[in-house]
């Protein structure tokens, strides 16, 4: 099967099946958006769901954050993966945030991960997600699905990903993409054991089609 016809079939099926994919992180704002994202890394969105009431009733803004104390902080976040270095992160985004941008989020990839805690993968989410962008963020899910599928072809890193992605997707189903991969990983091609009896792509899945030989 050709590449195109691979991508094709699988946005199709995406569109009929999973048109309105989303982020699973609750915010009201860039900035929740921006500390959810940083907690969830090597963390379930449910756990980090958990979290952030709590941080966001106490520090409801940037401003807030930015002069917060570190044990403090620890003390909300305690329960997330790797504490010690989000609490760092998140005070030092929230810092940046409001010194170099004054308190407004940007929406330009390179300048995002000038953020504390804020990488590509994570510039790429806020981009997408709050300001619509052709931004494709490449987590485990994503990496792990695209590859089984035979949307990416030895791509060695979450970044040679993207750029297969990125060159095969519609410009403007590029942030949307990102969530249907996202979610197709979570929970139906997760990673130990996928549930190919209920996946709507198995007719174009390299996975799949060498499983069956």
């Amino acid at each position: 099967m050709h590449i195109r016809e691979r991508y094709d079939k699988a946005i199709d099926y995406f569109l009929a099946n999973r048109p309105k994919a989303e982020t699973e992180l609750v915010y009201t704002d860039p900035y929740q958006l921006a500390v959810a994202v940083i907690l969830s890394a090597q963390c379930t969105d449910k756990r980090v769901n958990m979290i952030t009431p709590g941080l966001f009733k106490q520090y409801p803004t940037a401003h807030s954050l930015a002069k917060a104390k570190q044990e403090d902080v620890f003390g909300l976040i305690r329960s997330c993966s790797y504490p010690n270095n989000k609490t760092k992160n998140i005070i030092g985004m929230a810092q940046a945030l409001v010194r170099d941008f004054n308190g407004i989020m940007p929406s330009d990839v390179d300048t995002l991960q000038k953020l504390p805690g804020i990488g590509r993968k994570s510039a790429n989410v806020l981009a997408a997600v709050i300001f619509n962008k052709p931004a494709m963020a490449v987590d485990t899910h994503v990496f792990r699905v695209a590859a089984r599928i035979g949307l990416t072809v030895n791509a060695k890193n979450p970044y040679q990903a993207e750029m297969q992605l990125i060159k095969h997707i519609p410009e403007h189903l590029i942030p949307v993409a990102h969530h249907w991969l996202i979610l197709h990983g979570r929970y139906v091609c997760v990673a130990r054991k996928p549930k190919c009896g209920a996946c709507g792509l198995t007719q174009i899945c390299k996975y799949y089609q060498s499983q069956k030989r």
